[in-house]
């Protein structure tokens, strides 16, 4: 089975979040993948925040986390999954930032499942396989 980890799951994993660790721990690295807007999320985030012990130890646990998995290339389907999700929810009236699109999109291409927190709130991509890893047991 192939992961793709969104914003706040890497996020879990900066913050060293056992149950995410543990996840990850359990997988090859090839079965991991980033999606570029993610990483993009993750730089504005580390920017945005003030100079500090903080903010290094999260930029050496994002480099970490950067060099060890794989980036999930956005090509020409990631593309055609993104304007599929993004027309399906607005027909149906529902709304997710493009960032979350894309992320979606991302997974939905590679036929993986996303990793997040935001189960709920990822849902509403019709046929979206999902786990959250930053509790105990995944959703």
């Amino acid at each position: 089975m192939t992961y793709v980890l969104d914003t706040t799951t890497l996020s879990e994993l900066m913050r060293a979040n056992p149950s995410a660790i543990a996840r990850l721990r359990g997988l090859a690295r090839t079965e991991v993948l980033l999606p570029q807007p993610a990483v993009a999320e993750v730089f504005y985030g580390l920017r945005r925040m003030q100079p500090s012990r903080r903010r290094a130890a999260l930029r050496v646990r994002f480099d970490l986390f950067r060099r060890e998995l794989r980036r999930i290339v956005w090509d020409d389907a990631v593309s055609a999954a993104f304007g599929d999700i993004k027309a399906s929810l607005e027909r149906r009236g529902k709304r997710l930032e493009d960032f979350d699109v894309a992320i979606a999109a991302h997974a939905v291409a590679a036929r993986a499942t996303l990793v997040t927190a935001n189960v709920r709130h990822m849902r509403r991509v019709d046929g979206l396989l999902l786990q959250d890893w930053s509790a105990a047991a995944s959703k």
